[in-house]
């Protein structure tokens, strides 16, 4: 099952300090919804371990996330793997970010993700809903972070 979200949305700082968050995991990860906690292997790739909780489903995901593409200060992309209670998944967010006058940034994101396994089949409907509300978390909290 895939879904794909996007969006976006201006904050008041300059694109170079939005840039450095989003590029900085241990500044970046603790905003994922569920977050538990996380390992840094090198600069561009760490593990990170989330709660997961579909129905009756639970138990932690540990993702192996490499930071993929890196145009500072313009854009950034994130790719991960990693096994969750009854399957596996794939993730992608990019980020585009866009100066706008006043110092302000326009952050343009995209999100997609693949779960395979059983998951799908013993969460019924709910993975897309529960996907859109955590991608919504990981926003409001990007947005109170660089407010």
């Amino acid at each position: 099952m895939e879904i794909k979200l996007s969006g976006d949305f201006i904050v008041k700082k300059p694109r170079e300090e939005v840039y450095s968050f989003l590029v900085d995991a241990k500044r970046f990860c603790p905003l994922l919804p569920d977050f538990q906690g996380m390992e840094i292997v090198d600069p561009r790739n760490f593990l990170v371990k989330l709660s997961v909780g579909i129905s009756h489903i639970r138990g932690t995901a540990a993702v192996k996330m490499t930071l993929v593409d890196e145009q500072r200060p313009k854009q950034a992309a994130y790719e991960g793997k990693g096994e969750v209670p009854g399957g596996s998944a794939t993730i992608r967010a990019e980020f585009q970010l866009e100066e706008l006058p006043g110092g302000q940034t326009k952050v343009k994101w995209a999100g997609q993700s693949s779960v395979l396994g059983r998951v799908i089949s013993l969460a019924g409907g709910l993975l897309e809903p529960l996907g859109k509300k955590n991608v919504q978390k990981l926003i409001d909290g990007l947005q109170k972070a660089l407010a």
